[in-house]
């Protein structure tokens, strides 16, 4: 009865730490693997914006950063494979991490072909400047009209312009369309590690080192934890080609979108 009893505990113990450890490649911050690497202020995964503009775009974002520590930047998709627009932009932005952490001041433009929507996402370092309201306004005046022709590369650079001016005259700079590069502090990469896994799994290991199975287990439970803690990495904070403007930035949820 003891030894049956005690094998039960081995089985369970040892579930646990499957469990645990599995639990870090299901972690919600490993959901940005799906996302691709951001090029720079531009990211034209669709193939809409034509060079001249992407090269006039750059510099303005650029621009903006170096004077008003507030990133800008602009991505467009073929598709979304039918997910809502609002949720994959803001997930999107957090997975780049738009913006320098803590201070949050940054802006996602995001356009799907397919779908056919554009959104907005404000960080909340911006939300003051830029409500919903205002954002709104900025495509039904400078976006969505351009759009609607297919001429998507002009219409995401009057909102990237307007968006631009906004948080210029706030911080009371002006914009000269000839920037230098910037220089922007960046925060390391964060892993896809929550604090309630960590310590589930080194209660785990603690209850498995008192026996002898145990131990005979901890090198492969060992090998899955340090594979899924690889797997983390929520933002892309030593990418972007270097606009510098990717350090951690996290937005709530603010902004409007429109069909086109």
């Amino acid at each position: 009865m003891d030894t049956a009893l005690h094998t039960s505990k081995i089985t369970l113990l040892i579930g646990l730490a499957i469990i645990v450890t599995v639990s870090f490649f299901v972690s919600p911050c490993n959901s940005a693997e799906r996302f691709p690497r951001p090029r720079g202020a531009v990211n034209d995964f669709a193939g809409v914006i034509s060079a001249r503009y992407e090269n006039d775009m750059e510099l303005l974002a650029k621009e903006v950063l170096q004077k008003t520590n507030t990133s800008v930047v602009v991505a467009t998709m073929k598709s979304i494979e039918g997910r809502e627009v609002a949720d994959y932009a803001n997930r999107l932005y957090e997975a780049w991490g738009i913006g320098v952490k803590g201070v949050d001041k940054g802006v996602l433009i995001f356009l799907t072909l397919e779908e056919r929507k554009v959104w907005i996402e404000t960080g909340y370092g911006v939300e003051g400047i830029l409500p919903d309201g205002l954002v709104g306004e900025i495509l039904d005046k400078y976006t969505v009209p351009y759009l609607r022709k297919g001429n998507y590369d002009r219409g995401l650079a009057s909102a990237l312009s307007a968006v631009s001016s906004v948080i210029a005259r706030d911080a009371k700079v002006s914009l000269s369309g000839t920037p230098t590069m910037p220089r922007v502090k960046q925060t390391p990469p964060e892993r896809g590690v929550s604090v309630f896994s960590l310590i589930a799994f080194f209660i785990v290991m603690s209850l498995l080192l008192g026996t002898r199975q145990g131990r005979a287990m901890l090198p492969l439970i060992l090998l899955m934890f340090m594979m899924g803690s690889r797997g983390g990495g929520a933002h892309f904070g030593g990418f972007g080609g270097g606009f510098g403007g990717f350090g951690g930035g996290l937005s709530g949820g603010g902004g409007a979108g429109r069909g086109f």
